[in-house]
């Protein structure tokens, strides 16, 4: 079953009983997968990797609080996907000493001479992928695309693509706005090759990272997104990697969109600044070599805690 977006199943807990695993590492936020390590894990240590904040369902929040305080306490270490995320959160503000910073990762050699998905047009090209969700701020995107002279897309699928539709239409947009729907992963390098500007334009702290910024830098593609003090602004560094701007504010986008639209120069430099980026501290070797060293360091402390004289 599945209830408020949470997947719940009674077998989880006897599979965690009668696994003999060194450590755990869990994905929050996931009540189910927390209580059962309280309930099956018999002490053992885990790590809990911190995603998101639990942003819109506030009275659930109410309930889970105290879980949510009792398995970041009991927890060895605490990964955070960013320093900015690390900082702003609530709860890990709590407990900050816990915490590392495990960054996403994208695997950068398959975006290399990637051939287009969609065909070069007259106008510059600027793309949007992302699940439709309402925290990813395309309604803000669309009104901004009414100053610009370009071609939008938009890849992913999800509960607002009608609305979106909707509003492209009532905006007058026509043409200049295709939705592609569902992207495999394996055209995504494709897609990215077809794009001159990556716009992530996301309105609220639910975007907590913005793994697609990652995609599109590792295909050479400048950025433009949002302040919201998570990941956006970590992955991509103003005037550098891209552009910067504050949510809900569709003329700042559409100033920051213009600006690289109209100077493919500044588009290709931080187009190669976001790459070298991407190699140098988003690749998956790294992370895997990060989490590791966290799991070792989780173990040596809990073993060291229970040597210990009482």
């Amino acid at each position: 079953a599945t209830m408020a977006s949470t997947p719940l199943s009674t077998e989880l807990f006897r599979t965690l009983r009668a696994l003999q695993p060194d450590i755990t590492h869990l994905h929050f936020p996931y009540p189910v997968g927390e209580i059962g390590q309280l309930i099956s894990g018999r002490g053992r240590p885990y790590v809990i990797t911190y995603h998101s904040d639990v942003v819109r369902q506030r009275e659930i929040l109410m309930l889970y609080r105290p879980l949510l305080l009792r398995v970041l306490r009991n927890c060895q270490r605490i990964l955070a996907t960013s320093d900015r995320y690390a900082g702003s959160s609530p709860f890990l503000q709590l407990f900050r000493e816990k915490c590392t910073i495990v960054p996403l990762s994208v695997d950068p050699e398959a975006f290399i001479d990637a051939s287009p998905l969609v065909e070069k047009a007259e106008r510059p090209t600027v793309l949007f992928v992302g699940r439709h969700r309402y925290y990813k701020g395309v309604d803000d995107l669309l009104t901004a695309f009414q100053a610009l002279d370009a071609r939008l897309l938009i890849g992913g699928d999800g509960p607002m693509r009608s609305k979106w539709e909707h509003l492209a239409a009532e905006l007058n947009l026509g043409r200049r706005v295709r939705f592609l729907g569902e992207v495999p992963d394996a055209a995504l390098p494709c897609l990215y090759a077809s794009a001159d500007l990556f716009v992530l334009p996301a309105n609220s702290r639910a975007e907590a990272f913005g793994k697609v910024l990652l995609e599109a830098m590792a295909a050479g593609v400048p950025c433009v997104t949002t302040e919201l003090g998570t990941g956006t602004s970590y992955v991509v560094q103003h005037d550098v990697t891209g552009i910067v701007v504050p949510p809900k504010q569709p003329a700042a986008l559409a100033a920051a969109m213009s600006r690289l639209l109209a100077d493919p120069g500044l588009r290709k430099e931080m187009g190669a600044r976001g790459r070298e980026r991407v190699l140098r501290e988003f690749t998956e070797q790294r992370m895997v070599q990060t989490v590791y060293s966290v799991y070792r360091d989780a173990l040596n402390s809990h073993s060291a805690a229970h040597l210990a004289p009482s």
